[in-house]
């Protein structure tokens, strides 16, 4: 994930321009549930201002480094470029090259199918075998993936296992408790169990904003999750301030065992809206507002 302007990788292209509003037509729409519970605290995402490197940070430990080791987990990326504060890699990583865009080509629709009620590990789960379904799945398991779980290592190997296929959990989870070492934690302000310092919150939440399917086959899919997020540490002396980012996801999904499940997926920046003239808020405000507001459950 990119911080200010700079860029994740990610090699799949959504065939959406950046500032192209006519590439998401007004037939389609994003459907949410109401939010579930205080404690729902999925989802991250920060977009930090481009700055120098810090020097705190792992030897070799650089975002292009990680991001091929772990290009099938969009969060991590985007830690590593908050992490990292800058570096101006706006080239695309990423082995995602897909170009089979048979699949319907429009935005997000609202179906009036109910959102599922199931949860494996505290994700949703459950979802309709159908493309719609599809969608549903990817947006979630994106909110899973970018969230403050993922920091630690018991919440972040459960969450692999909700969400990905058995044949790519295993070796994921290994590459990723490599990745999140002490050094890269460090980088980031937390502690090594992946907790926030004594006195601060550590915010990591994504929001997608709408989806769509650029293949679908029974069986399989690729389905692209924009998403907005945040990423930061919350409270005072914090050197990380919480900021956002926009970046848009590819899930290539299977489905197994009756449910849909990610076998592999890959990320890049945008599209990104002008920047507006909101007042940024205090550390304490944004630190109240991740405990007090919770996720959703998101579906068609």
């Amino acid at each position: 994930m990119s911080l200010g302007d700079d860029g994740y990788g990610g090699g799949h292209d959504s065939g959406r321009a950046a500032g192209d509003p006519g590439g998401y037509d007004d037939r389609h729409l994003t459907r949410t549930r109401l939010p579930e519970g205080e404690g729902d605290a999925y989802g991250p995402y920060g977009q930090p201002r481009r700055g120098g490197r810090p020097g705190g940070g792992r030897p070799g430990m650089s975002s292009r480094n990680l991001m091929t080791v772990v290009g099938v987990v969009v969060l991590l990326l985007a830690a590593i470029a908050f992490a990292n504060r800058g570096g101006d890699d706006s080239s695309s990583d990423g082995a995602d090259t897909n170009t089979d865009k048979a699949a319907s080509s429009g935005a997000t629709a609202a179906s009036g199918t109910r959102p599922v009620t199931g949860k494996t590990g505290g994700i949703a789960s459950g979802f309709a075998h159908s493309e719609q379904g599809a969608q549903s799945a990817a947006a979630n398991f994106a909110v899973a993936l970018g969230g403050d779980g993922m920091f630690k290592a018991d919440t972040r190997r459960e969450i692999v296992d909700a969400t990905h296929t058995a044949d790519a959990a295993p070796a994921l989870k290994e590459d990723l408790d490599k990745a999140y070492s002490a050094g890269f934690l460090k980088n980031l302000g937390l502690n090594p169990d992946g907790t926030a310092p004594k006195g601060q919150t550590f915010v990591s939440r994504t929001v997608p904003v709408g989806t769509k399917s650029t293949s679908y086959g029974g069986d399989e899919a690729t389905v692209e999750v924009w998403c907005t997020g945040l990423v930061g540490l919350a409270g005072e002396g914090s050197t990380k301030p919480v900021a956002q980012t926009w970046f848009t996801i590819t899930e290539k999904l299977r489905w197994v065992d009756n449910d849909w499940k990610v076998s592999s997926s890959s990320q890049k920046q945008g599209p990104a809206p002008v920047s507006s003239d909101v007042r940024a808020s205090g550390a304490d405000e944004i630190a109240n507002a991740i405990s007090g507001y919770g996720g959703f459950t998101y579906a068609r």
